[in-house]
């Protein structure tokens, strides 16, 4: 199903690493069974492992996604507040998701609610609520271009909705 909601996804290529070594046991491993075909065999499994481990870990996130793309921004909320407990509590998953998802995002799932809140939010016209969330995406990730972008544009459009206010008042006034 397409979809006009953004979808933004950055990769930490040195994550790939690892993924490859731990294809290369299981290959390995294959190897000393005496499977036939154990690169085909060892990908098939690798594939299948990080198949399903992105999908039935992070339920709640792919929930969410699932939402969003569907604009129904509510729901994706919740779903995300759902993510980020989760992820909160088990942060080590999250922490070593190259290893323990297959997964190479760039984003920890942590990172990636808060942002994911903040973007529903904005999409639903709490723009209070937006800019909570995105600042506490800097709070914790000081780095965060998509949350500095988004501030940056919602205290923009902030600022015009003032000045539109003062300009009104003093025609008002006048």
């Amino acid at each position: 199903m397409a979809s006009n909601v953004p979808v933004v996804k950055q990769i930490a290529w040195m994550s790939i690493i690892p993924q490859l070594i731990i294809l290369f046991i299981i290959i390995m491993l294959f190897v000393q069974l005496k499977v036939p075909n154990p690169p085909i065999i060892g990908a098939i499994v690798y594939w299948t492992c990080s198949i399903a481990l992105r999908y039935f870990v992070p339920k709640s996130h792919q929930e969410g996604m699932k939402f969003t793309k569907q604009q129904e921004f509510e729901k994706a909320i919740v779903s995300f507040k759902k993510s980020y407990d989760f992820f909160t509590k088990y942060r080590w998953v999250d922490n070593n998701r190259y290893l323990t998802l297959l997964s190479s995002s760039k984003m920890c799932y942590r990172e990636m609610a808060l942002c994911n809140i903040a973007f529903c939010y904005s999409q639903i016209g709490k723009g209070t609520n937006a800019i909570e969330y995105y600042s506490l995406v800097l709070e914790e990730y000081p780095e965060n271009g998509l949350a500095k972008s988004g501030l940056a544009i919602l205290n923009s459009l902030k600022d015009q909705s003032q000045n539109s206010s003062n300009e009104e008042l003093i025609k008002t006034d006048s």
